[in-house]
């Protein structure tokens, strides 16, 4: 699918003079990239961005940025057919144990499969927060790719230039 609308992402303020940088992800790696390759989680709304950067206790200092969009080749997480090619479903997205799993075996069945969509020429992927208040209508776009240029094209929002 092609993805075009505004993003949200909610950022540590260590990382809010470069928004598009995807360091935070790629220093810790994530549910859907490993340490080593940059990502950029964002949400399609407000709330959920927050959500997203607050998993866990108290609300932290968050700087909250918006993109204008246009992403070629994002996989919709929301087709239970397309999952299951890839041997995925619902479930296995939503699993909380990803960090247990890595653990054990050195990988996370959603990074194994996040790598393969990347191999496959997916810019990025669309999927269900999973967050505790979320709900369906929560969604995130997972971007591994990202430019100025038409096919993966991110805009940061910042007119005044308070980010510079």
């Amino acid at each position: 699918m092609r993805f075009k609308g505004a993003l949200y992402r909610a950022l540590n303020p260590i990382y809010a003079r470069e928004p598009r940088s995807g360091r935070g992800a790629q220093l810790n790696g994530g549910r859907f990239n490993n340490r080593g390759v940059p990502a950029l989680y964002t949400s399609l709304s407000i709330l959920t961005a927050i959500r997203e950067a607050n998993q866990v206790g108290s609300l932290q200092p968050t700087t909250i940025v918006s993109y204008k969009a246009e992403v070629d080749r994002v996989f919709d997480s929301r087709d239970e057919a397309a999952l299951a090619a890839y041997g995925m479903d619902a479930a296995a997205l939503a699993d909380i144990t990803w960090r247990d799993q890595i653990k054990s075996s050195g990988e996370a069945r959603t990074r194994a499969f996040a790598r393969q969509l990347v191999k496959d020429d997916y810019h990025g992927l669309l999927e269900r927060g999973f967050v505790h208040g979320s709900s369906p209508s929560d969604l995130n776009l997972v971007l591994w790719q990202w430019a100025d240029e038409a096919s993966s094209r991110l805009i940061v929002i910042d007119d005044e230039n308070r980010l510079a």
